[in-house]
């Protein structure tokens, strides 16, 4: 494939924007080469500044579950932006996209709106802090949370030890505060929480990470960490900006049966618009302001374009709740499909799914949480595959720790057209 168009784009915009991008997975720089500029998009395609249609399993980074320039979603936006586009006001879009939300999701009674998956996961921290009057939170490793200061946290020495930053600008201060454990692991999540009894607010993580590849929780994983919570007074935090409205109607909390005390959203919730929001039983949510002491704000929080975009995609989802079993279908075939042609080329490799979330890696032992995902990585083998993969049409995140996002815009014969290429390029793996 030809990418002249999109090469002179990438140098002009680095003189203008640092690494010529506004969010770095973007430059491609754990592949190498120069990032696909995108020009249009409809169903299940994208089209590139160059004129390439490429089957696309990224889908915004997970907003897009049915597909690009979804009619009803478009026309929602396009309707609503003849009104005006902003108002810094209450309006009956947020109130309906809010009752909708509530009706869907398990174990929430209230919901604010922001713009953000970042902006709701660190609104979300500030309020179990406030709400428990405690400080210090529990992350885990591999899990990301967006680029506010509290979660750009690096391992410490051992189980016990504090996190240290791992981006200049984060304060040590700041990180004290953040302690780090294992995903999947129950016996080092209770070591961190006996090294500082009282002391932690809550416990945040992804319950289906998908920024270390696609991770299933083992058995008894969540429940493990709800009982913790329970037990020691910690407010547990899904976040479900990815795997909200997308793994089914009320997400992980409804898929799984583990009830989170606080849980953020993001993509899906804004059907492709800038939105984040987060959402909890009424006794923590009137710890917020105007009612609570805990302070938050935005702007061009509850935005009639984004509430526009968003309504009309919970609506779909909500109307229509075969979508899901649809997706998920469509998700194992390609499942499967890989593992054939990978297998028949002897490709050590692991492919996780959940839901419509998945990942291929590329080795003998199973990912089951960042260790192991780093370690698949770390064979090289993933940017081949990616490369392979782009020239042939098939566009997929460009980095070895994000998973695929399936689209029920996605037909059975670009699933087949996805495992052929598949097949062809893992026989030079």
């Amino acid at each position: 494939m030809i990418y002249k168009r999109s090469s002179e784009l990438f140098a002009s915009a680095r003189k203008v924007i640092p690494g010529g991008v506004n969010s770095p997975v973007r430059a491609f720089k754990a592949v190498s080469g120069d990032p696909v500029f995108i020009k249009k998009a409809e169903g299940a395609y994208i089209y590139d500044e160059d004129g390439n249609k490429l089957i696309d399993y990224i889908n915004s980074w997970g907003p897009l579950i049915l597909g690009h320039a979804h009619k009803p979603v478009v026309d929602a936006v396009i309707e609503r932006a003849k009104d005006g586009t902003s108002f810094g006001t209450p309006t009956e879009l947020e109130t309906k996209i809010a009752e909708l939300a509530v009706k869907m999701v398990p174990n929430i009674d209230k919901i604010r709106m922001v713009n953000s998956g970042t902006e709701a996961t660190m609104s979300a921290v500030r309020l179990a802090r406030g709400y428990t009057g405690k400080e210090k939170i529990i992350k885990f490793s591999g899990c990301y949370h967006g680029h506010s200061d509290s979660f750009l946290i690096q391992a410490g020495s051992g189980a016990m030890t504090f996190g240290s930053p791992n981006s200049p600008g984060v304060t040590q201060g700041t990180a004290k505060d953040t302690l780090l454990a294992k995903f999947n692991d129950l016996d080092n999540v209770k070591q961190v929480i006996e090294a500082n009894k009282g002391e932690i607010a809550c416990m945040i993580i992804e319950p289906v990470p998908g920024n270390m590849g696609c991770i299933p929780p083992k058995n008894g994983f969540l429940n493990g960490l709800r009982e913790l919570c329970n037990s020691h007074d910690i407010l547990l935090v899904f976040d479900e900006v990815m795997s909200g409205f997308r793994l089914a109607q009320g997400g992980v909390q409804e898929r799984m049966g583990v009830k989170a005390d606080i849980v953020c959203f993001g993509k899906v919730i804004g059907g492709g618009l800038p939105v984040g929001a987060f959402a909890a039983r009424d006794e923590i949510m009137d710890y917020l302001a105007p009612v609570g002491p805990v302070y938050q704000a935005g702007t061009l929080s509850g935005n009639p374009l984004a509430m526009a975009a968003g309504l009309a995609m919970l609506t779909e989802l909500y109307e229509n709740p075969g979508i899901f079993e649809s997706i998920d279908k469509k998700t194992k075939y390609l499942h499967e499909g890989m593992e054939k042609v990978l297998k028949e080329n002897n490709v050590p490799h692991t492919i996780n799914r959940v839901g419509s979330m998945i990942s291929v890696h590329f080795g003998d032992e199973p990912v089951v949480d960042f260790e192991s995902s780093a370690t698949s990585a770390s064979s090289g083998k993933f940017n081949k595959f990616f490369h392979g993969m782009l020239e042939n049409g098939i566009y997929i995140a460009p980095s070895a720790f994000e998973t695929w996002f399936i689209s029920e815009a996605l037909s059975y014969e670009d699933l087949d057209k996805t495992i052929e290429v598949v097949g062809k390029v893992s026989k030079d793996l």
